[in-house]
């Protein structure tokens, strides 16, 4: 008998969990998305210019590769659109429950099975949980003395207020990390006058985007090879020439050098080029790909502010030097809560043991997948599988890969839990790796929690990680 599947989230994760389920026969699943449509982060981030970094022909599913993407890097819109497909191809939309918020999941030692609790109230008993609920989905707002005081228009760049409109207006971002250098160019070019906050400069290389012109577009479309080979190339590029910026590799000084060359280019001030030089190796922050952003930045109604933000008062900004900076908008494009996982869900294990009680000095899981102590639970997009170098689909569907795996061991042997000898060995491992890579370089990031443990992104090569989530190991779990 298929195991009953609860999967929390209905993004890039979830639906390819679905997908494959569908795809083994087995129907006895439900999606919980607490929106009210498919797509996660491509689902709320609405800002101007919203887009990936990763090309497009590598940013869909394997199994559902994308033959009308119109430009070589992905926008909103088309992402949004692509997972809508996927949800109607698959035929997930049965499986999906809309606007509604899992607000707890609680393993049942007694019947060997999760109770999953919505917002409203309700209560389901699945074998399987799968949270889908990625690392970017919870806006983070800074905690700045005065921000309720603001007499003007406030919101964070994920909750983008489109009723609002910014022709002629004093507008601050606070930020400048990739959604901001997205949305900044929009912005500037809309507002009466822009301030950017900077509290550190980002390593900025240029975004080789296009749309894909009359030949291109329907040869993609009409020859299958000929966009498996440019699936390919792009794959390959990230693996050797971006992943060896993050262990100090051969293109670390060629990818440093570039981005030299792209803020001398584009910014002819040296004095403002200065202030956007990083004092930090590249990589040790997420390396932003745009090629409008710096041109923005030199707009003659736009002020690049470094000095330290003091307060938020009813009238704009107050920096610490105590000048007051007129503004009627701020936008916060300050990231996201990425280090707590799973939150704001309350995820409760064997003997009762809350899981963010266990992860309370900095999250972790076997593969970023499974926890001891939680049988039958596993994790999409979890601790230690973001990627500072490609596309985060390729984790995905690797892990999804690995679970479908862990599904005929569970009901032929009962609840599976890994042992903590397994995750020892896995963070010994994960420690070693990580000590050669560049976000050990002593700066600020969201790939890191408070205490400065990394505990967002994986340390190696995509093709080691597919390779070692192959196939699950029965000998690292224990079973009923």
């Amino acid at each position: 008998m298929a195991p009953s599947v609860a999967i929390i989230g209905a993004g890039f994760g979830g639906l390819c969990m679905g997908i494959r389920l569908r795809a083994a026969g087995i129907t006895s699943f439900t999606i919980f998305e607490k929106a009210g449509g498919v797509g996660g982060t491509w689902r709320d981030n609405t800002y101007p210019g919203a887009a990936c970094d990763v090309p497009s022909h590598l940013y869909s599913y394997s199994f559902e590769q994308a033959r009308g993407w119109t430009r070589r890097f992905p926008r909103q819109p088309e992402i949004l659109a692509y997972l809508e497909h996927c949800a109607d191809k698959y035929r997930l939309r049965r499986h999906l429950r809309l606007n509604t918020e899992v607000t707890a999941a609680a393993f049942d030692e007694e019947r060997g099975c999760w109770r999953v609790t919505t917002a409203g109230g309700q209560q389901e008993s699945f074998d399987v949980v799968v949270t889908g609920v990625g690392q970017l989905n919870r806006p983070h707002l800074p905690e700045i003395p005065g921000m309720p005081d603001f007499a003007g228009t406030a919101f964070h760049s994920a909750r983008w207020d489109h009723g609002h409109d910014l022709a002629g207006r004093r507008v601050a971002v606070i930020g400048n990390g990739s959604s901001a250098a997205q949305l900044i160019p929009r912005v500037a070019a809309a507002a009466g006058h822009l301030d950017v906050y900077q509290r550190t400069p980002s390593w900025v290389i240029p975004k080789p985007d296009g749309p894909y012109g009359p030949v291109l577009r329907p040869a993609f479309r009409w020859l299958p090879g000929l966009l498996a080979a440019d699936r390919q190339r792009i794959f390959r590029f990230m693996e050797g020439l971006i992943y060896p910026v993050i262990v100090d590799g051969w293109s670390r000084p060629l990818v440093t050098r570039r981005a030299r060359e792209h803020l001398r280019r584009q910014v002819p001030d040296p004095a403002l080029r200065a202030r956007l030089t990083p004092g930090y190796p590249i990589g040790c922050k997420r390396i932003v790909i745009d090629s409008d952003f710096y041109p923005a930045l030199t707009r003659p109604n736009v002020d690049l502010v470094t000095t330290p933000i003091a307060r938020v008062v009813p009238e704009g900004i107050e920096t610490a030097d105590g000048t007051v900076r007129a503004a009627d908008t701020i936008v916060y494009a300050t990231g996201f809560r990425t280090t707590e996982f799973l939150a704001p869900v309350e995820v409760t294990g064997r003997g009762g043991r809350p899981l963010a009680e266990v992860w309370k000095d900095g999250a972790e899981a076997y593969l970023g997948m499974a926890v001891p102590n939680f049988p039958n639970l596993f994790m999409l997009y979890g601790p230690n599988t973001n990627l500072g170098h490609s596309s985060i689909v390729l984790m995905i569907e690797s892990q999804v890969r690995y679970i479908m795996g862990c599904l005929p061991l569970l009901s032929a042997r009962g609840p599976m839990e890994v042992r903590p000898e397994s995750l020892d060995a896995w963070r010994a491992a994960l420690d070693r790796a990580m000590a050669r890579t560049v976000w050990e370089a002593g700066c600020r990031s969201w790939y890191k929690n408070a205490s400065g443990r990394v505990t967002n992104n994986w340390p190696g090569p995509v093709a080691t990680y597919r390779r070692i989530t192959r196939r699950p190991r029965p000998e690292a779990y224990t079973y009923g």
